[in-house]
């Protein structure tokens, strides 16, 4: 298996911290193999396996372990002697009011405990209230170009020799780890990911949230995906589906859009006014889990290429523990703002500087921006190469692979 190491550090860092560890993410994200690395990591310091106690809840084995008082009469069976156990419990949300029996697991017993779920309201239930300040969760995403890289060296046995070019695979086959663990047909690759899409819109979007109505969903994801990349509002959505002759009210598409968010299909990216240091509440931007799913839903199109590139920044951004913000400075805007507690970084994303009025328009906002943080204009350009006034024009690979930005 391949060591991703961006995760299994925070994990590594957190071992046997008074804390439970809860590891959020899309299906298929590689959840699972984290928490097998991290057993792996446990056995490696000498920690008896049979203290190890690792639940897959997708596990037809575990199907009738579905409520608190199952699972935590299971645990408590299970558990021989005083000594300190640590539980590791895969695909959680399957559990019905989970958080009880975790709680009690925290309260009464010497443990450990590790818990991943494929849903971003997994704590947000008023039963979350039994965790509350008990947790530290941990974001999982896809794989990030360098771990791309790593999953193609790996494969072939050879160090891939030109980073651009890899980049534009990168591009079409998107980060989900399965399809970097073996070769298939772009056709193949496209027919997997249209199935864990298929799969999440089914359990942890209809199912979790009761939509009756599969048809308008899928056509409220399709706008969206249609739409990466630009700023737009439910009421946009909800327009555009008037002139289709469809109706549909305005808490349906925030329903919608909040179930699509709370399953990471899709992250919503709030607005920020920069002289004015407020968060707008108009206008988003509405970014994806993983850029091959709209390939999947929607076919490759090159003119979504500006897009795409976003997207594949945004979720980078993520990656590295940025709080991310679309900015507004007057009417200029500026695609990421991303901010942590000591560091802010300015980046704007273009597919290629080939007029000067794209060279104006990208970096003029923040040419505007008079402070000292890192400024960066990402684009896929192979010839012009130019900084500006301390502005960073970086290649997309290149910028992807930075250590520190």
């Amino acid at each position: 298996m391949i060591e991703r190491n961006l995760y299994l550090n925070r994990l590594r860092n957190s071992i046997d911290k008074p804390l439970i560890k809860v590891i959020t993410g899309i299906r298929r994200c590689g959840k699972s193999a984290i928490l097998l690395l991290l057993k792996h990591e446990l056995l490696s310091r000498a920690i008896d396996e049979k203290h190890i106690l690792h639940l897959n809840f997708e596990s037809m084995e575990l199907a009738d372990i579905d409520t608190a008082e199952k699972l935590y009469k299971f645990v408590k069976t299970t558990i021989k002697d005083k000594k300190r156990y640590y539980i590791l419990l895969d695909e959680i949300q399957e559990v019905e009011k989970w958080e009880k029996a975790v709680n009690s697991f925290f309260v009464d017993l010497n443990a450990d405990i590790y818990i991943t779920g494929s849903n971003s309201r997994l704590l947000s239930s008023e039963l979350a209230t039994y965790l509350t300040g008990r947790y530290v969760e941990i974001d999982l995403y896809t794989l990030s170009f360098e771990e791309y890289l790593l999953f193609r060296q790996a494969r072939s046995g050879i160090k891939p020799p030109d980073i651009r070019q890899e980049f534009n695979g990168f591009l079409r086959s998107g980060g989900f780890p399965v399809l970097q663990v073996a070769d298939y047909s772009e056709e193949t690759a496209g027919r997997v990911v249209y199935d864990i899409y298929s799969s999440i819109i089914l359990r942890d979007v209809v199912q979790r949230n009761s939509i009756r109505d599969i048809e308008l969903l899928e056509r409220v994801v399709k706008y969206v995906f249609d739409n990466v990349g630009n700023k737009f509002s439910a009421g946009n959505v909800a327009d555009y589906f008037k002139s289709q002759q469809r109706r549909i009210d305005l808490n349906t598409v925030y329903n919608y859009l909040n179930a699509l968010e709370g399953a990471f299909i899709i992250y919503r990216v709030p607005r920020y006014d920069i002289k004015g240091k407020e968060i707008l509440k108009t206008m988003e931007k509405y970014l994806v889990g993983d850029p091959s799913l709209i390939h999947a839903v929607m076919g490759y199109r090159d003119r979504n290429i500006s897009g795409l590139l976003e997207n594949i920044v945004f979720l980078e951004l993520k990656r590295r523990g940025f709080r991310v913000f679309t900015g507004r400075s007057d009417e200029r805007e500026i695609d990421f703002i991303a901010t942590t507690a000591d560091k802010k970084v300015y980046v704007q994303v273009a597919f290629r500087m080939e007029e000067q009025s794209t060279i104006d328009r990208e970096f003029s906002p923040l040419l505007e921006i008079r402070d000292h943080h890192p400024k960066y204009v990402v684009t896929m350009d192979n010839v012009w190469h130019d900084n500006i006034e301390g502005i960073h024009h970086k290649h997309i690979a290149d910028f992807l692979l930075m250590e520190t930005l």
